[in-house]
């Protein structure tokens, strides 16, 4: 239960005048996991989304998922169905001996404005391939053929493999999962609090080299295009910040973690995508790193009359 109100995380501005605010939660935790800064409630539960995909992709390795690299970013990824993801997302299931017609995955189109209007123009339809979640889902399908766990119930919460990743999820958290829903894709979604959140991301780029966690997020830092796409922020956020492990998920969230452990998880209570960037722009920044290597992300231009005459921003620091 909430106990702490929501913060102004963003705002923005038109020609001089706050036209609105996006309210959430924000926090930091050290190295050790305790909460160091705060915004609204540290404790808020929520459904992380596809920022849980690091711990799920963690629970994979511990089970015997072992891809090259690439790939194994590609597995915790929201892809931009872009062709090296797609191309990548064949070769998971080619090494698991399968095809894309194991993927359970909803149909739906590329997630890069580009690559759909290329994939509409050539007169494709929406695939379960071309979804973001493919690269998870092709990775779980992986997990089960090594663990001779069934295919074809792999989505359902009390299989093994959502067995596995509950626990893990749990494990890396420090805490109980207190509701199990269903994500966009179709897999279980399991709530974490943002505190927990942040220690799951945190407690896994502190691990030792070969720990599945550490090889998760070691493998997204050095593929973030895998992670992400060639213009998403999620993958500008790691290109800017050296080491810093990030992870975006639906309804405005976000976690991210730098190199030493201290990380940072966020919500935004309306689900905004734009809030939940600036947000952690500006988190970063007061952390210590590089205000001009992060400057177009601390800001969103608005326009009016094709002029910039506004931006989105963030009163954190």
């Amino acid at each position: 239960m909430t106990t702490t109100a929501p913060a102004v995380i963003a705002t923005y501005t038109r020609s001089g005048f706050t036209e609105g605010v996006h309210i959430g939660h924000v926090v930091v935790v050290d190295p050790t996991g305790v909460v160091v800064r705060s915004w609204g409630d540290p404790n808020h539960v929520i459904f992380p989304r596809s920022s849980n995909k690091p711990a799920q992709a963690t629970a994979m390795v511990r089970q015997g998922l072992d891809l090259p690299v690439h790939l194994l970013a590609l597995s915790a990824s929201s892809h931009s169905g872009e062709r090296m993801h797609l191309a990548g997302v064949r070769e998971i299931l080619d090494l698991a001996g399968l095809d894309e017609s194991a993927l359970q995955t909803p149909a739906d189109f590329p997630l890069d404005p580009m690559e759909r209007d290329a994939w509409i123009a050539d007169g494709r339809r929406a695939a379960p391939i071309a979804m973001n979640c493919s690269g998870k889902h092709a990775a779980m399908l992986a997990t089960c053929v090594i663990n001779g766990w069934p295919t074809q119930t792999y989505r359902d919460a009390a299989h093994p493999l959502q067995q596995a990743i509950r626990w893990q999820l749990e494990a890396l958290a420090g805490e109980p999962v207190r509701h199990v829903g269903v994500d966009g894709c179709g897999a279980p979604v399991m709530s974490l609090t943002l505190t927990g959140l942040a220690r799951s991301l945190s407690r896994a780029v502190q691990g030792e080299v070969d720990d599945p966690g550490r090889r998760v997020t070691s493998a997204m830092v050095a593929y973030p295009d895998f992670v992400g796409g060639s213009n998403r922020d999620v993958t500008a956020f790691m290109r800017a910040v050296p080491g810093l492990a990030a992870k975006d998920g639906a309804e405005g969230v976000y976690v991210a973690a730098l190199p030493d452990g201290t990380a940072i998880a966020i919500k935004a209570e309306d689900g905004s995508d734009r809030a939940r960037q600036v947000a952690l722009a500006t988190v970063l920044v007061g952390l210590g790193a590089d205000a001009d290597a992060l400057a177009p992300l601390r800001t969103i231009p608005l326009s009016g009359g094709g002029a910039v005459v506004g931006e989105v921003s963030s009163p954190l620091g």
